[in-house]
């Protein structure tokens, strides 16, 4: 079948929105019809090139990285299924999944479903079986983030990224718990291990920030500090549970001195556009003794230089820890926060700034970068 597609030819080129060829599903494979796909900026490295891999790596592999279809994000309906699908009809409601969890590998089986095996093939731009679905019109195969490709109208994709969900609960709301909010709400719950009455900075208010912040405050943090150069960003963080605001590192430091006589906070939670080593000793300064960094950031590929005091972490007794999706068992936490949502625990709406159609992705990623978005959302159309 034909569908449109956003497609990113190269770095530090805008998204062309284009007809495609899609195959049908293969084995264990479905088609899904999208509503809706949230705008994360995980997607934005892609365009920067900081994921961009070395051409020589990439030819060893078989891989490809460009041309691809963006977008990790989704939320939409099953359309059809291929040999052997028993978990999915056609007409169930999903969310993807950015990182595939099979169930059976050392990591799913023991509870760990954001570090599975098939994490792997992330990069690759194919399905798990080395193949793609996606294809130019002349018949060259595109990638795709994630195994996925949301920024397109329909996509195929294998059932171990999608997340089967309540057919009430609505898309254009539920496609953000598919990457920023797990992530962001997981930094906090799972990986921070945030406690009652605990003190906590959140740098970087965006959409996984502001999720981290709202997880924060759902733990019962006394304090938080959502740290982010932009006003906009500072306030909306109040409406998820920021106590205060900083604007700069130095003001944090300066409130964490009021607010905790000077021990600094208990956990700090790092969710910046793009995590840079040469910041993290910065960034561990606002960390009490016996307090923990976590840093969910994406990071240049390529980026190996920490600047950090050992001595400060080993006297200190400080850690640590990276997170990939918030350390969430993306089969249990997204239907899970769902719930909490329709519990009235957990914020969605308050989430999406601005709605776009696959045409305008190129104006709703400027407005991302120009900090006048919490998250952008597209919406496809019938």
């Amino acid at each position: 079948m034909r569908t449109r597609a956003a497609v990113l030819y190269a770095p530090h080129t805008p998204y062309v929105i284009e007809e495609i060829e899609l195959d049908p599903p293969k084995a264990n494979e479905v088609l899904v019809k999208f509503t809706a796909s949230g705008m994360c900026h995980s997607d934005e490295h892609m365009v920067t090139g900081d994921m961009a891999m070395d051409q020589g790596i990439l030819d060893m592999l078989g891989w490809q990285q460009y041309p691809i279809i963006m977008g990790h994000e989704g939320a939409g309906v099953v359309v059809e299924v291929g040999p052997g699908v028993t978990e999915l009809v056609v007409g169930d409601h999903v969310v993807t999944s950015f990182v595939p969890s099979c169930g059976r590998c050392p990591s799913c089986a023991s509870g760990h479903q954001n570090l599975c095996d098939n994490g792997a093939y992330l990069l690759s731009g194919r399905q798990a079986d080395g193949t793609a679905r996606h294809h130019s019109l002349d018949g060259q195969p595109i990638a795709t983030m994630c195994c996925l490709g949301t920024f397109a109208e329909h996509s195929v994709m294998n059932i171990n990224s999608l997340v089967k969900i309540e057919p009430d609960l609505p898309l254009d709301k539920a496609c953000l718990v598919a990457c920023g909010v797990t992530t962001g709400w997981g930094s906090a719950a799972y990986a921070a291990d945030v406690a009652p009455g605990e003190t906590v900075v959140v740098i970087g208010t965006g959409g996984v920030g502001m999720n981290a912040v709202q997880g924060a405050h759902h733990a019962g943090a006394k304090f938080v500090i959502a740290l982010d150069p932009v006003e906009f960003k500072r306030e909306q963080a109040q409406k998820f549970g920021a106590t205060h605001g900083a604007a700069s590192v130095e003001e944090a430091q300066a409130l964490l001195g009021e607010l905790t006589w000077g021990r600094n906070a208990d956990k700090v939670i790092v969710t910046v556009g793009e995590g840079k080593g040469a910041d993290l000793g910065t960034y561990m300064g606002m960390v009490a003794k016996g307090g923990k960094l976590v840093f969910t950031s994406v990071a240049n590929m390529n980026d190996n230089e920490v600047t950090l005091n050992l001595f400060d972490l080993s006297m200190q007794q400080k850690s640590i820890v990276g997170t990939l999706f918030g350390s969430a068992n993306p089969r249990h936490d997204i239907p899970k926060l769902l719930s909490m949502y329709r519990a009235g625990q957990l914020k969605l709406d308050e989430l999406v700034t601005r709605t776009y159609t696959l045409d305008d992705i190129n104006q709703g990623y400027q407005d991302m970068r120009d900090g006048i978005n919490i998250r952008g959302v597209i919406i496809y159309g019938d």
